[in-house]
């Protein structure tokens, strides 16, 4: 839809014919000498008709240029079909443990047992999916934690980045809760407040990097980031071997007390999924515990268009000048001819 920012300006456009109308003429005065050789110079000037000829053409091309440039003025803009622009949500980063524990296939999908990693890449995939208006981020961990997604709207990258996450692109030997929850805080701290969030995802505990998980977390307790805690693992799975069947228990090092401590000192809950229902429960009440604000906001494209009549006001400009220059003056007779043939008109006046 075209629009004018300033339509007012268009109230200029009877101005020159205003100041033609009203505004006084100059006296005119009789010529108080008599030039004997006036009509040699009359002639000599006979190219001026042509402007005289194409007064009206100067008049259409005068009214033109005012036209477009009052219409500049104006400043004419485009504006296009409201786009709605993401909702106002959450800063909330995933931190998902990828260390070689995370390859026990303690998960039961259609009577088919998976690896806990292959649980929680779907599972949170559906959940990052849902997350429309939320900026996402995602950091990965084992021995190490690493900035995998920055904090974004794409929420597909994040999902793919997630889905490529394999055991073993960082060092699996051991795992560094602490370090993921520092580099999470420092990701988000300078986010708006009260739309903070982490969720920490790990079926381990803590046994490597420079930072303590419970100093971590009085940290982003400081930083006002709330920090969700999910263990993942089954409690019993049984083993068959060639002396029978025995019950094992695959989550033995997971440290619920830690993990339980660092959501409570945040604000935030632990939760425990010992199964992919558990697991799909945890990140439904997530969904509800950080509901995403709708404020829907739109906004409207805007092409300013101004440049058009500008420039097109320029052209005819340089059109007009064109036209008012005598080319037969100037290239039909020479300065020299025309003083000659002058000299020549003044001595024939005088013999007379």
């Amino acid at each position: 839809m075209l629009e004018l920012t300033w339509p007012w300006v268009l109230a200029l456009l009877p101005l020159p014919y205003l100041v033609y109308r009203l505004a006084a003429r100059a006296p005119r005065q009789d010529a108080a000498l008599f030039v004997p050789f006036f009509s040699m110079l009359s002639r000599l000037q006979s190219d001026s008709d042509n402007i005289a000829n194409g007064r009206l053409l100067s008049l259409i091309l005068c009214s033109l240029i005012w036209v477009l440039l009052v219409l500049a003025g104006s400043r004419p803009q485009w504006l296009g079909d409201p786009v709605q622009l993401p909702s106002t949500g959450r800063d909330l980063m995933l931190s998902v443990d990828i260390s070689g524990s995370m390859e026990a296939q303690d998960m039961v999908i259609g009577n088919r047992q998976v690896s806990r990693i292959a649980v929680v890449k779907e599972v949170i995939s559906d959940f990052v999916e849902r997350r429309e208006g939320d900026r996402l981020g995602l950091i990965l961990f084992a021995a190490h934690a690493y900035i995998q997604a920055p904090l974004t709207f794409d929420r597909a990258t994040v999902g793919t980045l997630l889905e490529e996450a394999d055991i073993g692109i960082i060092e699996e030997s051991a795992t560094a809760i602490g370090e993921s929850i520092g580099l999470g805080v420092k990701h988000l701290r300078t986010r708006p407040e009260n739309s903070r969030v982490l969720i920490l995802l790990t079926d381990g505990v803590n046994n490597s990097g420079e930072i303590d998980p419970e100093q971590a977390g009085r940290l982003a307790a400081t930083e006002g980031i709330k920090i969700y805690t999910i263990g993942i693992g089954a409690d019993q799975v049984i083993q068959r071997s060639f002396f029978g069947a025995r019950a094992i228990n695959p989550s033995a090092e997971l440290d619920e007390a830690v993990l339980t401590q660092i959501a409570e000192a945040t604000g935030g809950r632990y939760f425990r999924a010992r199964d992919v229902n558990d697991l799909v429960e945890i990140y439904e009440e997530l969904d509800r515990l950080e509901a995403i604000e709708q404020d829907e906001q739109t906004y409207r494209p805007t092409k300013v268009l101004f440049y058009y009549p500008l420039g097109s006001a320029l052209v005819l400009s340089f059109l007009l000048a064109l036209l008012l220059i005598p080319w037969r003056l100037l290239f039909g007779i020479t300065p020299r001819e025309q003083a000659d043939e002058l000299d020549g008109a003044i001595t024939g006046e005088e013999a007379r």
